[in-house]
């Protein structure tokens, strides 16, 4: 039976199909090309953005979100990790950012929230949708739209990622679960990899745990 269930997901995946306007085809060119040139000195990463547009737009699809904004928020999500960890704490300075610690602690969701500031002058095609999923694809956030969910959950499951249980578990879930419990199984196993790994959680992450959990319980009771 769970073969079964397994041909027939696949099945499906494999039945979506997506048509953008001449003037998406432009827009993602462009900035296909701009990634890729931007990322040139890491090709990894790169590879990486790819991958997560990719992942993106076919969960965009399943689950009923913009595909282009997807590929788009997909494509643009890391352009600030072709900078060093200390020229992205120089930048978050620059803009302002103030998490409430020290800058040095939290300095790997810095790269997203740098991100939504930067490129909205270089892009003004995009909507603010874009420049939100962009800067709350590491922290997340208390009010993850759709589209917030759809590229913080294809980061954490686009192929090239490894295939460990946990990461195998929440691709086994596309497609079975509702896009707000695959990002909150996405959202929770993140927390749990910090803490095994006796990382700094940033006090915010809490503040957004607490907020989606207390969410989730009262739409439990209803």
């Amino acid at each position: 039976m769970a073969k079964k269930k397994g041909k027939a997901r696949e099945k499906a995946k494999a039945r979506l199909k997506v048509s953008y306007s001449p003037e998406q085809q432009v827009i993602l060119a462009r900035l296909t090309s701009d990634v890729t040139e931007h990322l040139a000195d890491k090709p990894r990463r790169l590879a990486h953005s790819l991958s997560v547009a990719k992942t993106a737009e076919r969960l965009a699809l399943m689950y009923g979100v913009d595909p282009f904004l997807a590929r788009a928020a997909g494509l643009l999500h890391d352009w600030e990790k072709a900078c060093s960890a200390s020229e992205q704490l120089a930048h978050a300075r620059e803009l302002g950012i103030d998490l409430g610690v020290e800058l040095e602690l939290v300095h790997s969701v810095l790269h997203g929230m740098i991100a939504a500031r930067v490129l909205p002058s270089r892009y003004p095609e995009l909507p603010p949708s874009v420049w939100h999923a962009v800067a709350v694809h590491t922290s997340a956030a208390a009010d993850m739209g759709p589209l917030d969910e759809v590229i913080f959950v294809a980061d954490g499951i686009e192929p090239l990622r490894p295939d460990t249980p946990g990461i195998e578990r929440l691709r086994s879930l596309v497609g079975e679960v509702s896009l707000d419990d695959l990002f909150w199984e996405s959202f929770v196993g993140g927390i749990i990899y910090v803490l095994e790994g006796g990382r700094y959680l940033y006090p915010g992450t809490i503040d957004v745990y607490n907020s989606l959990a207390a969410r989730r319980a009262e739409r439990a009771r209803d």
